[in-house]
């Protein structure tokens, strides 16, 4: 019997949703459809461990094959059996569940896993007609699900760390016990509270992997000291939204842009930093700016509507990332950030970023 968590059986409601749907709607920043812009579906390709499976139409026939077989099926099936998992995934509990009705139901046509193939980067293609270019593209998916927990967009490593200079006051080796031993639910704003209460700064050194930090300036030469003022930001503040950091950071200015002709400086940098990160680039491995094959998202709302958003329609993928993101505090034993050090002559204190989706 095939069991999987919310995220995974999600893939399954998407394969048979946007099937018996036979189109797509855009999304905008908000998670709302954009009503004029829709993309028939000509097919969808999924990859699974037993082979590719091709899913296209006849009407109201749906014909699936694979490299031996073809199947046929009505496409009120696919209706009827996308509204019953719906149904599951919206009334389970635990971690971990089963779907009978929908298990026989994809079994019916050989498709025998939760989850795409691991070898393939989308989980799920998909043929569009464009309407307004004529064109048939294949455009790659990874499937987001508002029905489970929230997924991250970047994850925390020692490679996300960003390293601060304490600047401006000297610091005994009590003093550093006294502040590292500081154990609170907040424990890394208030550290950063005592320091600052010294009369000290943190003014950003680099980042610990060097690699990240070549990636970060691939993308803007400016990225690395930008991030690091909306991470320390985000520790010193309530702000947490990434929409709210780039707000607060435009009010601020830190990096001294002419902002006399309203130019979004710091939005616009902060697009690009979201976009490579959801199309491929990640802090240990060097980014040479080629996107993989998967090229935007297919979120799966709660209410059950499934909206795409692809680099294919970049500005609404980039309002998407950048109002459906969050930074937060990862483990700060794990990662090995929040507590200051001596290097040399040097005292310094590390941060570290984690982005997630919001819920």
């Amino acid at each position: 019997m095939l069991t999987g968590n919310k995220g995974e059986w999600s893939e399954i409601y998407t394969l048979l949703k946007i099937i018996a749907d036979k189109e797509l709607y855009a999304g905008d920043k908000d998670l709302n459809k954009v009503e004029n812009l829709i993309f028939p579906i000509i097919k969808v390709l999924r990859t699974e461990s037993s082979g590719t499976y091709e899913y296209a139409y006849d009407n109201s026939i749906v014909i699936i094959k694979n490299d031996k077989e073809e199947f046929k099926i009505p496409i009120s099936e696919f209706h009827k059996q996308a509204s019953n998992l719906l149904t599951s995934l919206q009334s389970a509990t635990g971690a971990s569940f089963s779907c009978p009705d929908t298990e026989k139901f994809i079994n019916s046509f050989n498709c025998q896993s939760l989850k795409a193939s691991s070898s393939v980067k989308s989980d799920i293609q998909i043929v569009i007609h464009d309407l307004r270019t004529g064109s048939t593209p294949k455009l790659g998916f990874s499937i987001k699900s508002q029905l489970g927990g929230a997924s991250t967009l970047l994850n925390a490593s020692k490679a996300t760390n960003f390293i601060y200079k304490v600047t401006d006051a000297t610091f005994s080796n009590k003093d550093i016990t006294d502040i590292n031993s500081i154990d609170t639910r907040s424990k890394i704003q208030d550290r950063i509270h005592a320091i600052t209460k010294k009369g000290a700064s943190l003014e950003f050194d680099k980042l610990e992997s060097p690699t990240f930090g070549n990636n970060l300036i691939l993308i803007d030469s400016s990225l690395p000291t930008l991030l690091s003022e909306m991470l320390y930001l985000f520790f010193t503040s309530k702000n947490s939204k990434t929409i709210e950091l780039v707000e607060e950071i435009t009010a601020q200015n830190p990096l001294k842009y002419d902002l006399s002709l309203k130019h979004p400086f710091y939005s616009y940098k902060i697009k690009r930093f979201l976009t490579d990160i959801a199309l491929g680039m990640m802090p240990s491995k060097v980014w040479t700016g080629e996107l993989d094959a998967t090229g935007g998202y297919l979120v799966v709302k709660e209410d059950g509507d499934i909206l795409c958003y692809h680099i294919y329609n970049r500005n609404e993928f980039e309002d998407y990332l950048l109002n459906n993101t969050k930074f937060e505090t990862a483990s700060s034993t794990k990662h090995d950030f929040g507590s200051v050090y001596k290097e040399g002559a040097d005292t310094l204190f590390k941060l570290n970023l984690q982005i997630r989706f919001l819920k």
